[in-house]
């Protein structure tokens, strides 16, 4: 679904990723952990447009996505649920979540509709919220309303960025069962987590980043068991 070849790119004069390959299969979760400034964000961004590479190819189903700016991309079924949640704080939930579903207007308000109960029946409080201006959401309800607006398109390929980040452990636990769930129905999800162990043990396959470059990948299970990736990444905590 999404193979990377040699990518570069980063800010100015600022080389963040550094001949990165790797590879996403449909129906899978791949998860990409790291250091803080390791360019997890950095390569969601240039997946989804937002940073322009300098070299290498990004192939999502067959399009060359280097060749397009940002707002074409969802459009193709690629879509990112961004770090720090970034809710329309002044609009309200539901609204957020029609906002989410715009490229997919012109095939009518029955499918909006579809999508909209859909999020309700994923996400039960943002039913009971809907009406409710999502900047007065807590942290883990305006991350559902993030995950709930990128899905309102339906797409292939959903890229999340830190999705736990600020996040009470059972409401992290949560999270985590969803992203399991969204796989189980056949979407693919490309998880940036910095609770390295709480995503490999979703994921069915991993890449460690370690200044730009990939470092390590493989199964998740094999970086669980790696010695290295043990010491560095894993700690000790672990969400039961």
């Amino acid at each position: 679904m999404l193979k990377i070849r040699n990518l570069d790119a980063g800010y100015g004069k600022l080389r963040v990723l550094k001949n990165v390959s790797m590879h996403v299969n449909a129906g899978e979760i791949v998860t990409i952990i790291g250091a803080n400034g390791a360019g997890k964000t950095t390569l969601l961004a240039t997946i989804a447009g937002l940073i322009r590479a300098t070299s290498g190819t990004i192939r999502f189903q067959d399009v060359e996505l280097c060749r397009l700016t940002a707002p074409k991309i969802p459009a193709l079924g690629c879509v990112m649920v961004p770090e720090g949640r970034q809710v329309f704080a002044t609009m309200t939930v539901e609204e957020n979540l029609i906002l989410g579903g715009h490229v997919r207007q012109k095939e009518g308000k029955k499918l909006i509709m579809d999508r909209l109960a859909y999020q309700y029946e994923l996400f039960p409080i943002l039913r009971e919220r809907r009406n409710q201006f999502a900047g007065t959401l807590s942290g883990g309800e305006q991350q559902m309303l993030a995950m709930g607006r990128a899905l309102m398109s339906k797409p292939s390929l959903v890229m999340m960025d830190e999705p736990s980040t600020g996040l009470a452990p059972l409401i992290v636990r949560d999270i985590f069962q969803i992203i399991v769930r969204l796989r189980d129905e056949g979407s693919t999800v490309l998880l940036v987590e910095q609770n390295a162990r709480a995503a490999l043990s979703i994921a069915d396959r991993g890449y460690v980043l370690e200044t730009g470059k990939v470092i390590v990948q493989g199964p998740a299970e094999d970086l669980m068991a790696n010695k290295d990736v043990q010491r560095a990444y894993l700690g000790r905590e672990k969400i039961e």
